[in-house]
Parts: C-alpha cells; sequence; structure tokens
C-alpha cells in the first residue's frame, strides 16, 4: 500500500510503501472490542485494602477477668471496638486484570492501524517544527485541516520541540511508537505517523 508523505506545513514530501500485513488487515470488530476492554480494565484502580480483624498485630490473650469487672467480657484486643483493633466490613482489594494472548493483542494493534489506514491516516516526514510556538502549530494544522482529536505517533522519542508546542492544544496528544495502542488510536478521529513510526510499528511484529 502506497501513502503520499507530507511536512508538517501540508507541503509534499514523496511517498512511502505501508506494509499490507500491518496497515492491510481487515478489521473484526469482536478482536478489537476484546484488546480495547483489556486496556481499560487493566488500567482500574482499587480501594487500598483495610486491615480486618485477623490483619492486626494484637494480643489474643484474655486482658480482663470474665467476671467482676462490671464490663463486657472481652478476649481480644484485636477486635473492631477497641482502638487499634481491625476494620469490621472495611474495603477489600479486587483484582481487575484480564490476561489476553500477545497473538490477539498484536492482531488488535494491526486492525487499529488498517481501520486508519482506511480512513483517517496521514504520514508526515518529521515532527521538526522550525517555530516551535503554539500559535503557528495551530495555524498549521487549520491549515491541513486536522480537526477534531488527532494522535501524533513519533520514532523512539517524541519531538521535543513539537511535543511542547502542542501540549496547549485541546485534543492533541502525542506517543511514541511504543506506546502506540488500540484505545488511543480508535479514541481519536485522526492518526499521524512519522516515517520512522511507521517503520518502528513494522518492525515491532516482523521483529
Amino acid at each position: 500500500m502506497k501513502v503520499k508523505v507530507q511536512k508538517i506545513d501540508g507541503k509534499a514530501a514523496g511517498d512511502v510503501e505501508l506494509n499490507d500485513e500491518v496497515f492491510g488487515v481487515e478489521p473484526r470488530a469482536d478482536i478489537l472490542h476484546r484488546v480495547v476492554t483489556w486496556q481499560l480494565e487493566n488500567r482500574r484502580g482499587t480501594a487500598r485494602p483495610t486491615r480486618e480483624r485477623s490483619d492486626v498485630a494484637r494480643t489474643g490473650k484474655k486482658f480482663g477477668a470474665q467476671k467482676g469487672s462490671g464490663g463486657a467480657r472481652h478476649g481480644d484486643r484485636g477486635a473492631p471496638i477497641f482502638i487499634g483493633g481491625g476494620k469490621a466490613h472495611g474495603a477489600r482489594k479486587r483484582d481487575f486484570n484480564q490476561s489476553l494472548n500477545k497473538k490477539v493483542r498484536a492482531l488488535g494493534l494491526k486492525m487499529a492501524l488498517s481501520s486508519k489506514a482506511k480512513d483517517g491516516l496521514i504520514v508526515v516526514d518529521s515532527l521538526e517544527l522550525t517555530d516551535a510556538k503554539t500559535k503557528a502549530l495551530k495555524a498549521q494544522f487549520d491549515n491541513n485541516g486536522w480537526n477534531g482529536k488527532v494522535l501524533f505517533v513519533d520514532g523512539d522519542t517524541v519531538n521535543d520541540g513539537f511535543k511542547k508546542a502542542a501540549r496547549n492544544l485541546p485534543g492533541i496528544n502525542v506517543l511514541p511508537a511504543m506506546g502506540a495502542n488500540v484505545y488511543d488510536i480508535l479514541k481519536h478521529d485522526t492518526l499521524v505517523l512519522t516515517k520512522d513510526a511507521v517503520a518502528k510499528l513494522e518492525g515491532r511484529f516482523n521483529g
């Protein structure tokens, strides 16, 4: 699959050949749903567990006489009614992590990239800016028609000047190639890859 390459300012910069095994896979809703669900479930946090009666380090020795004290017949300092005792019915740690085969995860990423290759994929030569200013970058985006949510994926690291110029623009997000994932790709209207990102993503599967 051959795709035209452009610069950030919209000028043509040749073309690049995309690997059909990565960018030409027919998307399946069930695979994409499984991968997105796996991602979101693994992001879930949980309440910090409280220490219950069996978790506190208090003596279990009977600390008072059975009769004659005029008080209740207690036998354990770890009871919830005492200071330092365990909490009754406290929050418990829950594990939301799901397992998903690596092959399914890889297939989901290929399908996400392929879905954008059909509609919403732009390849640029690099993210280097001559004027690394937010106002100038916004003007270039408007000139290119990059509206809505746009995800930029660079090579090993994201260009520092571009990252700083784009961080205050709403709907604009940047990631290195290693951080590319199904959820973020599908969540954005447009996916912009650098030539380095294309090489890294293809090498990620071929390697």
